[in-house]
C-alpha cells in the first residue's frame, strides 16, 4: 500500500504541476475536465484514505504513530495549493507531496527492518 500511496501522491503532484501547460491543449481533445478541482481533489482524497490504510496497518506493528501526522499534515498543505496563487502552488504542492510521499516512504523502511529483523531472529530449518 505504501507504493501505491507514493505513485498516487506522485502522480497527483505531476498532474497538478503540468496542468498549467497542458490544459489548453486539453480542452481542445475534450478533456477539459481533467483540469477541474473536483477530479484534483478525489485523487488527493484517494492518496489520504489509501496513506491512511497503510501509515495504519505499519504503526500497529513498529509503532510509529508519528507518520500519520506528517501524512495529514501533507494533504492539508497540498488542499490549500491556491493560497499563494499562480506563482506559489507548486511550491505548496511539491512541499505536501513531499510530506505524504516521506511519510510512506518511511512507514515502509520501518516494516521492511521489522521484517528483516523477524526473519533474522528465526531459527535455522533443516
Amino acid at each position: 500500500m505504501d507504493k501505491a500511496g507514493i505513485w498516487i501522491t506522485t502522480l497527483c503532484a505531476i498532474h497538478c504541476l503540468l496542468l498549467p501547460v497542458i490544459l489548453p491543449l486539453l480542452a481542445m481533445a475534450g478533456l477539459a475536465f481533467i483540469g477541474e478541482d473536483a477530479l484534483e481533489n478525489t485523487i488527493l482524497g484517494l492518496s489520504v484514505v489509501v496513506g491512511l490504510w497503510s501509515l495504519i496497518s505499519g504503526a500497529r506493528k513498529h509503532g510509529k504513530w508519528h507518520l500519520l501526522s506528517l501524512l495529514l499534515l501533507g494533504a492539508v498543505i497540498y488542499s490549500q495549493r491556491d493560497i499563494l496563487g499562480h506563482w506559489g502552488e507548486p511550491i505548496i504542492i511539491l512541499f505536501g507531496a513531499g510530506l505524504i510521499i516521506y511519510a510512506h516512504v518511511s512507514n515502509l523502511r520501518l516494516n521492511r527492518k521489522l521484517n528483516f529483523s523477524a526473519l533474522a531472529e528465526e531459527p535455522a530449518q533443516n
